[in-house]
């Protein structure tokens, strides 16, 4: 009986492309641009550096461990620019015209913004709804909702859109009047998400400033303190930086219930407080934070109150 003849293999499933994809973007690839700080330096990676997460060989940036950085120059002479693929502003009519039609919770329309914050996928989303809308509704969840200004300005610098609407966690982000699909930018996807890079620690044993037993003081009248708020996992924590920020003026340690929201959302959640506040987080145990507001802080508070007091 004679042997069939082998079958062909598929082009469409090779591994490596004759040729990389080239992106114009003039900024470096991350996996979340608005929950990561280039200013942020690793101590070290969880993965080799050389598994990137674009797939091997098919992009012309190399992978660092936590950034594709671009290469050559920013960006390509038919790139129009953000203004120009805006057009003329919208009329109060027309903005309230398209608010109405995208702000409802059953529009079809809409992408879920989690914990990950503006992701890269989440541009090539954006675009692809925008073939067939002008605006898209995001959702927003969990700890990207304590900076909404961070997450507005992001979706705007990298994809390009106006923020026509922001109300507690919802955004509609309009494309502009002159945007053409045919002529969006190309955005390798990621084919997965990259482990992250290891950071220094968060919390020292001995906070800055203050000696050992201080600072055991201060975590055990932290934990031993009513908790300010109680967070939810997925929760909207728009409200919690000025919650922390007025008990700041009358408490020296806050403490917030984390219970079930898990430790690694909770780390997050007091980096951006240390951020934004700012603050100093003391102590991460048994999903409770714990936050000190300094000796800067205490020693503004202290002369605010003496120079308030009758003479």
């Amino acid at each position: 009986m004679p042997t069939p003849p082998p079958k062909p293999k598929a082009l469409a499933g090779k591994i490596r492309p004759d040729e990389r994809a080239h992106s114009d973007l003039p900024f470096d690839f991350r996996y979340s641009y608005s929950e990561t700080d280039p200013a942020w330096r690793p101590i070290g990676f969880r993965e080799p550096t050389r598994f990137s997460p674009f797939g091997p060989g098919r992009l012309d940036r190399p992978w660092d461990g936590a950034a594709a950085a671009r290469v050559g120059e920013d960006a390509s002479g038919d790139e129009r620019s953000r203004e120009e693929v805006l057009g003329e502003p919208l009329s109060e009519e027309e903005v309230a015209a398209l608010v109405e039609r995208y702000r409802h919770s059953d529009c079809s329309r809409q992408i879920n913004l989690g914990k990950g914050g503006v992701t890269h996928n989440m541009l090539d989303d954006i675009h692809n709804h925008w073939k067939r809308a002008e605006a898209v509704r995001i959702k927003c969840l969990g700890v990207p909702t304590l900076d909404m200004d961070n997450i507005c300005f992001h979706l705007e610098d990298k994809i390009g859109g106006k923020v026509i609407y922001r109300s507690i966690n919802i955004i509609i982000l309009y494309r502009g009047q002159n945007y053409d699909p045919k002529r969006r930018p190309d955005i390798p996807l990621m084919l997965w998400k990259p482990l992250a890079p290891i950071y220094p620690k968060l919390v020292q044993n001995v906070a800055e400033g203050l000696t050992f037993e201080e600072t055991k003081e201060l975590r055990n009248r932290g934990l031993n303190s009513p908790p300010l708020t109680k967070l939810t996992r997925n929760g909207v924590y728009v409200n919690v930086v000025d919650k922390v920020r007025e008990a700041f003026k009358t408490v020296e340690v806050v403490r917030l219930d984390c219970t079930h929201v898990g430790t690694s959302d909770c780390k997050k959640i007091g980096v951006k407080l240390r951020d934004l506040v700012p603050c100093i987080p003391i102590l991460f145990k048994d999903e409770q934070i714990i936050l000190w507001r300094g000796k800067v802080r205490q020693e503004h508070s202290v002369s605010a109150q003496c120079s308030s007091r009758p003479q």
